[in-house]
């Protein structure tokens, strides 16, 4: 099947090339990139080729043959330098904000991008999922987990997703998310062919690590169970072209043992008091009882000793002891070194 084409012209070399770029680099949209810097190579090519998506500069527009264009272009976005009035047939976009705000904007005004093969885009995907998760509390699982990605967003493509009941991310990353993974899932169970556009508008990033912001409320995400969060990330995983996923897991969740068997290594994190040895006993049990030993035989059991200091700045956590720790945990156990 001939991949479809995305074609971006604006005569501004250096935007289109950012713009591009951009693209390229956040999401993998399931088209095949065409750049045009003169209006006349773009006329040339559309002789040729049917081209599904065309993001134009007004200028470069001005310049086309655009009877012609719209025979071959099934979706015409116009990014708009002026303030005159577009004609009501146009859609326009602003080319002066970001290049999220421009592919949202374009998600908005498609109906369907797809021929109704959604699922194409997350077919082979070779992301490893990595779960995070302790019966006993307060042990440093959500710094383990950041970390942990930190480490390996250095060399590889790495999301974490964050299941807390209450996670406390707006107040710790200082800011206010106005979409969080309820939206995804809400995208992808009713329009997951615009997923590709939505994901960078919603994925953020810290030191290097792509993450999700955490539900706002965990009464939204208990409506999911553990084979729709799969199924969401592994298609997430296609079109972010990661190779890592951190899950940090919760025990309010739907699906947590759905998603513990899917992981390849699993961390559970320790602790040597008498309560902390009695859950996880506890926990092992369940494992045991319900036939779950599967889980169990991927679980690296974790006990850190007590940290003189760990990094206040959850973008400064792959420095210091416990950052120590976890690079030798990934020599070992992801990397067999």
């Amino acid at each position: 099947m001939r991949q479809r084409i995305f074609a971006i012209c604006d005569t501004e070399e250096a935007y289109a090339v950012r713009l591009m770029e951009y693209m390229l680099e956040k999401v993998k949209l399931p088209y095949a990139f065409h750049l045009f810097t003169r209006a006349d190579e773009l006329q040339k090519f559309i002789q040729r080729e049917k081209v599904e998506l065309l993001l134009i500069a007004e200028n470069a527009l001005q310049a086309l043959k655009e009877e012609y264009v719209r025979q071959q272009v099934a979706h015409m976005f116009v990014l708009r330098e002026s303030g005159e009035t577009m004609r009501d047939d146009l859609v326009g976009i602003s080319k002066f904000q970001s290049p999220q705000a421009i592919l949202t904007t374009m998600a908005e005004s498609i109906e369907e991008l797809s021929d109704g093969n959604a699922d194409d885009t997350a077919e082979g995907t070779a992301a490893k999922l990595i779960g995070v998760y302790s019966p006993v509390k307060r042990c440093l699982q959500t710094t383990f987990s950041l970390t942990l990605g930190q480490i390996l967003a250095r060399q590889h493509r790495t999301l974490y997703v964050n299941f807390e009941n209450y996670s406390g991310f707006g107040q710790l990353m200082q800011r206010e998310f106005t979409v969080d993974m309820m939206d995804l899932m809400y995208y992808f169970r009713c329009a997951r062919d615009k997923l590709v556009f939505r994901l960078p508008a919603v994925v953020q990033n810290i030191n290097g690590l792509d993450y999700i912001p955490p539900a706002n409320s965990f009464l939204g995400a208990r409506e999911a169970n553990g084979r729709q969060w799969l199924e969401l990330f592994e298609y997430i995983a296609a079109i972010g072209q990661y190779e890592y996923i951190i899950l940090d897991l919760d025990d309010g969740m739907d699906g947590l043992f759905d998603l513990l068997k899917r992981c390849s290594k699993i961390y559970t994190i320790t602790k040597e008091d008498s309560f902390a040895v009695a859950k996880l006993n506890q926990y092992e049990q369940i494992l045991k009882f319900n036939e779950m030993e599967e889980i169990a035989d991927k679980t690296v059991k974790c006990s850190f000793p007590t940290f003189k200091e760990i990094p206040v700045n959850l973008d400064s956590l792959t420095h210091g002891e416990l950052a120590g720790y976890v690079k030798a945990i990934v020599r070992e156990d992801l990397y067999g070194e």
